[in-house]
């Protein structure tokens, strides 16, 4: 394992004391891994650029989209 020293904003800590004191995470060094981790598959997209996934991703929340005036017509 790699080990590197970072420095960072006095809100980034807080934020990460914060989460450690939730019980988000055990400790200093579990938290930044995780969250650089999430971080970093963040940013990798594949194939697909980053406007193409915004825009499938808003595409798909308007068809998920249910109108509640039609809620009688919804066979169960």
């Amino acid at each position: 394992m790699v080990t590197f020293e970072v420095a960072l904003t006095d809100r980034i800590e807080s934020d990460i004391d914060r989460l450690i004191e939730q019980g988000d995470f055990l400790n200093r060094d579990q938290a930044i891994e995780k969250l650089l981790s999430l971080g970093v598959s963040a940013q990798k997209t594949g194939d697909e650029s980053s406007e193409e996934l915004a825009e499938n991703l808003f595409t798909q929340a308007v068809d998920d989209q249910q109108d509640p005036a039609d809620q009688d017509n919804d066979s169960l």
